[in-house]
C-alpha cells in the first residue's frame, strides 16, 4: 500500500510538471505571436471635407485611386471648420481634407487634439476679381475694395496686394495678424471694405474689386481663371490631408499619400480643378 501511495504522489507531480510545461508553451506562443491573430489593415475609410470644392477632391481625384488598391471609401461633408477636426480626433472619421496648416496647428493647440498633417494638396488661390477692370494696370485711384475681415484672410489679403504692389506693408508687422493698420503705402487710396468672407462673391458687381478667398470662389461658382490675379499663395496656406499622429505611420495614411503623389491623381486637377495653385513638392518633382 505504502509503495502504491508513493508511486500516485509521483504520478500527480509528473501530471502536474506537465500541465505547467503546456502553459509556459502556449503564453510563449502568444508572446512570440505564433498562433496570434494579425491586425487586420483598415480597408474603410471615412474622409472629411467641407462641402465644395474639397469634398469634390475627394470624391473625383482621391477615392477612385484608393478604391483601385481595394479600399472603400465614404466622403463626410462638413458645412464648418470645427467638427472635421472634432470628429477626426474622436474617431468618427479617419482623415480629413480642408485646412491649411496654421489653422490646424492653432486649433489643435486650442482644443488639445493630437492630428499631424499627411501631404499638402493643390488649393484654391485668393484671386482679386473686377467686373469693372480688365487689368490692374486699369484700376483707378480710389476705387473701393472688399475684403475679408477675420484676421488670417484679411493677411492673406494684403499680402496679396503687396505682392502685385498695390499697397506696402509696415516692415515690422507680423504676417500672421496683418490688418488694415499696418498699410504703410496706398498709392491708388483703395478704400478697403472689411466684410464677412462668404459676403464677398457677392460685391464682384458692386465694388470697383474684390478680394475672394478660393473656397468662397469656387462655393459661388466664379472662375478662377478670371481673376485679374490669383495670390502667389506661400506653402502654409496650401490644405492639407490630416489625420490623427498615432495614425501617421499607418498603410491607409501612407496609401493615402501615395495616391495624391501620383499621376492620376495631378491629371485629375489638371482636368477638374483649373486654377488651383499646386504645391512645391508637385510642381518641383
Amino acid at each position: 500500500m505504502r509503495k502504491h501511495a508513493v508511486l500516485m504522489m509521483i504520478l500527480a507531480l509528473v501530471l502536474s510538471l506537465l500541465a505547467g510545461c503546456g502553459t509556459k508553451d502556449a503564453g510563449s506562443d502568444n508572446v512570440n505571436g505564433a498562433d496570434a491573430p494579425k491586425q487586420e489593415q483598415k480597408k474603410a475609410l471615412k474622409i472629411g471635407a467641407t462641402a465644395g470644392p474639397y469634398s469634390d477632391m475627394v470624391g473625383k481625384a482621391i477615392k477612385p485611386i484608393m478604391e483601385s488598391k481595394g479600399y472603400t471609401i465614404e466622403v463626410v461633408e462638413f458645412n464648418d471648420y470645427v467638427q472635421p477636426n472634432k470628429a477626426l480626433a474622436n474617431g468618427s472619421i479617419d482623415a480629413n481634407l480642408f485646412q491649411h496648416i496654421i489653422y490646424l496647428k492653432k486649433f489643435a493647440s486650442d482644443n488639445g487634439l493630437d492630428l499631424k498633417e499627411v501631404i499638402s494638396v493643390p488649393t484654391a488661390p485668393m484671386g482679386l476679381y473686377s467686373n469693372k477692370f480688365k487689368s490692374l494696370d486699369d484700376i483707378k485711384e480710389g476705387s473701393t475694395l472688399t475684403v475679408a475681415n477675420d484676421p488670417a484672410n484679411l493677411a492673406r489679403t494684403l499680402l496679396m496686394l503687396q505682392d502685385i504692389g498695390l499697397v506696402t506693408i509696415k516692415k515690422d508687422a507680423d504676417p500672421s495678424k496683418i490688418s488694415e493698420k499696418d498699410i504703410d503705402q496706398n498709392p491708388k487710396k483703395l478704400v478697403i471694405k472689411p466684410l464677412e468672407a462668404a459676403q464677398l462673391p457677392r460685391t464682384v458687381d458692386s465694388a470697383d474689386l474684390a478680394a475672394v478667398p478660393g473656397n468662397f470662389a469656387l462655393a459661388a461658382k466664379m472662375d478662377l481663371t478670371a481673376a485679374l490675379k490669383l495670390e502667389n499663395m506661400a506653402e502654409n496656406y496650401r490644405n492639407v490631408l490630416v489625420v490623427n499622429t498615432k495614425d501617421v505611420e499607418t498603410q491607409f495614411a501612407q496609401d493615402l499619400k501615395a495616391a495624391i503623389q501620383s499621376p492620376e491623381f495631378e491629371k485629375t486637377i489638371d482636368e477638374q480643378f483649373k486654377g488651383f495653385s499646386k504645391p512645391e513638392w508637385m510642381t518641383k518633382k
